[in-house]
């Protein structure tokens, strides 16, 4: 059944807004959600019918398009999904979807051995494998590293299409630290992955406010606001991170030299599995060998690095030493 695109677009609106579930929705809500995103994307300001969205909610509800989503009204009033993992762009694949994604997947392939398309290789590989477990019914054959419970991955589109389109977001946000959360204008600038953690690094519109790292998950609404986007002029986004392990940076922190001793038996971890695409192997005694890495210090190296446990020596620069030791003190306190 060809679906237009503007169906499509008020589809995945109400399947983001459902997804919401810090938020009761309304069908009102709905309809203002999908008038915002026609607005945005197609340049329609005449609004949606309620009629239309309606018949949107009783076209996902059914198979025509393969979703059947789980939408239900709660006190006669708020919609959402009855399964809270349910979203439509987990649902089976119909078979003209699986002709276009192994053909997608047969040109992608022709690339996977190229330097300048290296970053494919995985991407291929999970196209592959979703396009063999749809086919034959079967449980995949790779296993890739996810977290299906991690908050937060509901705003990387709505982020990634602020971000390109260079509009204002208005963010709820409450810090682990933080007792409640405030809510403030922000201008994004990139989204991060580390460790399966996302992140959104931008300027907030407060006054002197520095750049900051916001997590996702940490992230209770967005919503787009009408203050002037406020583009960055100071840092190239394709390389600030170069020298960094982990999101932890502040602008104009220098890189320094860290040199570390690791033991034989778990030097060829760190040789086949870097822990920077600086590292370089300085020397090698009979019980292990000594790396080194030109990275920022921050929390995230202090971590990668105690991670090794007793297996890994940190020969410099001593500020970093000093504060492994007192980290490994205050650990062994536990264990009397």
């Amino acid at each position: 059944m060809p679906v237009n695109r503007n169906a499509l677009i008020r589809y995945r609106t109400i399947d983001n807004c459902l997804q919401n579930r810090y938020k009761k929705w309304t069908l009102d809500d709905l309809i203002e959600a999908c008038s915002d995103a026609l607005y945005e994307y197609q340049g329609i300001d005449k609004g949606v019918s309620r009629r239309s969205v309606q018949a949107d909610i009783e076209m996902m509800r059914s198979n025509k398009l393969g979703y059947e989503a789980p939408i239900i009204v709660v006190d006669k009033k708020y919609y959402t999904y009855a399964d809270k993992n349910y979203s439509i762009t987990n649902s089976p694949i119909n078979q003209q979807d699986m002709q276009v994604l192994s053909e997608v997947a047969t040109l992608l392939k022709q690339f996977k051995g190229l330097n300048h398309f290296a970053d494919l290789k995985e991407m291929v590989s999970k196209l592959e494998d979703k396009i063999y477990t749809q086919k034959t019914q079967s449980p995949p054959v790779i296993d890739f590293e996810k977290n299906d419970n991690l908050k937060g991955l509901e705003w990387i589109e709505i982020i990634r299409n602020a971000i390109v389109a260079k509009k204002t977001m208005c963010i709820t946000y409450q810090s682990f630290k933080a007792r409640v959360a405030s809510t403030f204008c922000f201008s994004g600038y990139l989204l991060k992955e580390y460790r399966n953690r996302w992140f959104l690094l931008g300027k907030s519109h407060q006054r002197n406010s520095p750049l900051l790292n916001l997590a996702l998950d940490r992230m209770q609404a967005i919503e787009m606001h009408t203050d002037d986007y406020r583009e960055n002029k100071e840092i190239d986004m394709a390389t600030y991170y170069n020298d960094v392990i982990g999101v932890s940076k502040t602008p104009g922190q220098r890189d320094c030299e860290v040199v570390f001793w690791i033991d034989n038996a778990n030097a060829p971890y760190i040789i086949t599995k870097p822990l920077h695409h600086t590292q370089k192997q300085l020397s090698e005694d009979a019980d292990g060998k000594v790396f080194s890495i030109r990275v920022i210090l921050n929390f995230e190296l202090e971590r990668e690095l105690l991670g090794f446990g007793p297996k890994i020596k940190v020969l410099g620069p001593r500020i970093l030493r000093k504060a492994i030791k007192e980290q490994l003190g205050k650990a062994l306190e536990h264990y009397w």
